[in-house]
């Protein structure tokens, strides 16, 4: 038998079952989530979803007819609970059993839950999946003061919408600047004083110490320096865990992340794990990396794909790239800034256009771009190239990125 089994029905799982028919495997393919809808893209649930009247299905990858047509059976609204490796099978939580030739992991995230005195009121709200966004859209239509804890992508989009909407909204973050992770301070600066003319409230180095509320429905929330928030609705943005359970309870190798070989397979060769949920080799990285992006998930699905279907393919090395939509400001990010030891600007932030520039050792590791699109596609062939670009041809407005990245390079 060589049934192929995916659990997990996100970008990554439904990418996999869509190139699988693209690259011409027969045979079954089957598509577990534990979602009842049918797959859809997520990007969307922290911006136009919330400002409605999208529906979910304006978010559907396939229709019910198209996944039909490909002969991908869909198995919705049960988890797996256990995986088989003696016998190839997977356990459901229906107590029924798929078996598999090959399994893939496509288990994605799980929020970060918040854990203090009153986090259990109503009106605390995450996001994750498309009900969650349509209860976040739910309560805005009641809510009168917004809280969102965590600066990161998710919180800030959620925050730019919100104050687009006219409600006052106010960012608690536990460090001193926003996306502080993933950008330079630069980025952080400038996003963070426009998010602010739009309306945004920040809180820095700030905790939360309890959420306050009346009639079992949150109203506030105590900082740990005593300040009180009004907020009759919170959301909560504090980061993800990988879904990794299934595979430790399998025996297979995990550390924040399945871990998985430059082919995304697991120790055992009938196993593979692709996108959130796999930490994997990369040419970006120093050492093994777990990466939160459609891109990587869907590159991801192609390159195990290919391999199912028995073409030949190289190690997975495609260069990570990353968006956030925050408002009017259109963040991309080409590369891993891990470890990055100077940054030099080209364009200024005043200007509301301009990228950055990470190196680290003096090698080009990520280009952040705000406002500048073709600086991002630059960026790209620059870093997945290994092309190299000194800081200062970098900061050189008048230096040609472009005729620089399309030039032949030497072997």
């Amino acid at each position: 038998m060589d049934d192929i089994v995916i659990v997990g029905s996100g970008h990554a799982g439904f990418q996999l079952a869509s190139a699988l028919r693209q690259q011409g495997r027969d045979g079954r393919i089957v598509l577990i989530g534990d979602e009842p809808h049918l797959p859809y893209q997520r990007p969307p649930l922290s911006k136009d979803y919330l400002k409605g009247p999208m529906l979910p299905e304006d978010l559907r990858f396939w229709s019910e007819k198209q996944f039909s047509d490909k002969a991908i059976e869909r198995v919705a609204g049960v988890r797996v609970t256990a995986i088989d490796r003696r016998d190839g099978a997977v356990v459901l939580s229906d107590g029924s059993r798929v078996g598999f030739g090959h399994l893939v992991l496509a288990t994605g995230t799980r929020n970060r839950v918040l854990s203090l005195p009153g986090s259990d009121l109503d009106g605390i709200l995450g996001l994750r999946t498309v009900d969650d966004a349509a209860a976040i859209r739910a309560g805005l239509e009641e809510a009168q003061s917004v809280v969102v804890i965590g600066g990161g992508f998710i919180g800030l989009e959620i925050a730019a919408t919100v104050a687009l909407s006219g409600r006052p909204v106010t960012v608690v973050e536990t460090t001193g600047r926003v996306m502080g992770r993933a950008v330079c301070e630069a980025v952080s600066r400038h996003h963070e004083r426009v998010l602010a003319a739009l309306g945004v409230a920040f809180r820095f180095h700030a905790g939360v110490t309890r959420c306050l509320g009346d009639d079992g429905h949150v109203r506030a929330v105590e900082l740990a320096d005593g300040d009180v928030l009004a907020a009759d609705l919170i959301i909560v943005g504090i980061g993800v865990l990988p879904n990794d359970d299934l595979a430790a309870a399998a025996g297979l190798a995990v550390d924040d992340g399945v871990l998985v070989d430059a082919g995304l397979a697991t120790a055992d060769p009938r196993i593979f794990a692709i996108g959130d949920c796999a930490r994997h080799p990369s040419l970006h990285a120093t050492a093994p990396v777990r990466i939160e992006s459609v891109q990587n998930a869907a590159d991801q699905a192609r390159l195990v794909a290919a391999r199912l279907a028995g073409k030949p393919t190289e190690p997975y090395g495609a260069v990570p790239w990353f968006w956030s939509h925050q408002g009017d400001l259109k963040l991309q990010i080409a590369g891993l800034a891990h470890g990055a030891d100077e940054t030099v600007l080209r364009g200024a932030p005043e200007d509301g256009a301009f990228s950055a520039f990470r190196y680290r050792a003096g090698r080009l590791v990520a280009v952040e771009s705000v406002g500048r699109p073709a600086d991002h596609m630059v960026a790209r062939r620059l870093v997945g190239g290994g092309i190299a670009l000194s800081p200062a041809e970098a900061a050189d407005e008048g230096f040609d990125l472009k005729a620089h990245a399309m030039r032949p390079q030497p072997a």
